[in-house]
């Protein structure tokens, strides 16, 4: 029955991986896992770090990998917009390049937190936000999430990320490629803009995926519905818990752009950030409805085993009460009474079997009329 299920779902593989996962053999992810307290301390620092920048305007766009630190520095007074994107967290890395780009200790603090709520700061001449990057892991069906930092300035944008093996943001670096682009000819604000709409966008990927494994769990409880299922089950429902709390506040970060008085945006970027306030909305009610979609499927999942212990019940009660007299006729000439005249009986052996058999096909008869089973 399982494997019809399998052919029929356009998902190739998705069912072997649920049937590996284990609430004692997955890594538990911690949900309430932030202690600013012990944040900063607690951050390890990046095995590598690579540091890559965009220094463009209309007419032209230049990238390059930096080999140190200081050559960052270079860029804080050029009359071009810059983009500097720190792949891998280092303390001394981040402390240097925030003194140098006069950037409050508290930037840099929540910078090195670990595990911040997605917020938006207005400090000074910097505004600061930060989210988290979401990725959907298929080899384990788990949601993973990296902490994004990002720093805009008169003329320039600086992105911290934790994971210089991946982001998002090859969208934006084709952009800026293009001469002539929205993103090329527009100021610092656009550039923040396109870099959260990115992020947001993937989220969408994300809930995809998640979409995913929960309609298959919804086929997987109706022929499976066992301990194994319920583990799936609570395993999912814990995987949207989870992305929900982590973009939430990610909604009142770009509320934050649009309410902001700061002379870094400008009046005609508002509506930007009103389309990635809008997709932003849209995944947190596509969160919520998912929500509830893991937990009709365990809902689903209990009427499935009530149902399942309904069938057995029925057939221990059909097969109970065919037996019944059956028994009670055995055990009637099973006594040991000498005055029982048919014990005299030649072929009252074969006559009493006979008899058995009869009642017990008229019972069948009977109960299969009558629809019980």
């Amino acid at each position: 029955m399982l494997k019809s299920v399998k052919k029929r779902l356009p998902i190739p593989g998705v069912l072997d991986v649920l049937d590996e996962l284990n609430p004692f053999k997955v890594k538990r992810q911690r949900i309430m896992n932030f202690n600013p307290a012990t944040s900063v301390a607690s951050r390890k620092p990046a095995e590598t770090s690579k540091i890559t920048v965009f220094d463009y305007s209309g007419n032209a766009c230049t990238e390059e990998t930096l080999v140190s630190l200081e050559e960052v520095f270079a860029y804080r007074d050029k009359p071009t917009f810059t983009w500097i994107n720190v792949d891998g967290i280092r303390k001394d890395d981040v402390h240097a390049i925030c003194q140098h780009y006069m950037i409050h200790p508290l930037i840099e603090e929540d910078v090195l937190s670990v595990g911040q709520r997605a917020k938006m700061d207005d400090i000074g001449e910097r505004l600061f936000c930060i989210l988290p990057m979401m990725y959907f892991n298929s080899e384990a069906s788990t949601i993973d999430q990296e902490q994004v930092s990002i720093v805009m300035g008169k003329n320039f944008v600086i992105s911290f990320q934790e994971d210089p093996t991946r982001d998002v943001f090859d969208p934006v670096r084709d952009k800026l490629k293009i001469p002539g682009s929205r993103i090329r000819n527009g100021s610092m604000d656009f550039l923040c803009y396109s870099l959260l709409d990115v992020i947001v966008d993937s989220y969408f990927t994300v809930l995809d995926k998640l979409g995913e494994r929960i309609e298959l769990m919804e086929d997987v409880v109706q022929h499976e519905p066992n301990t194994r299922t319920l583990a799936r089950i609570n395993f999912l429902r814990r995987q949207v818990f989870l992305f929900k709390r982590a973009i939430a506040p990610v909604r009142e970060l770009v509320n934050g752009f649009l309410k902001s008085e700061s002379e870094l945006l400008e009046d005609n970027v508002t509506k930007y950030y009103k389309d990635v306030y809008d997709h932003i909305i849209q995944c947190n009610d596509l969160a919520d409805n998912y929500r509830d979609m893991i937990l009709n499927v365990q809902e689903m999942y209990h009427t499935q085993l009530n149902l399942k212990m309904n069938e057995i019940m029925k057939v221990l009660a059909v097969v109970t009460t065919l037996l019944t007299p059956l028994t009670l006729i055995a055990g009637i000439y099973g006594m040991n009474f000498h005055n029982m005249p048919e014990l005299e009986s030649h072929n009252g052996y074969f006559y009493t079997l006979g008899g058995m058999g009869l009642l017990l096909i008229l019972m069948i008869l009977i109960f299969r009329k009558r629809g019980w089973f």
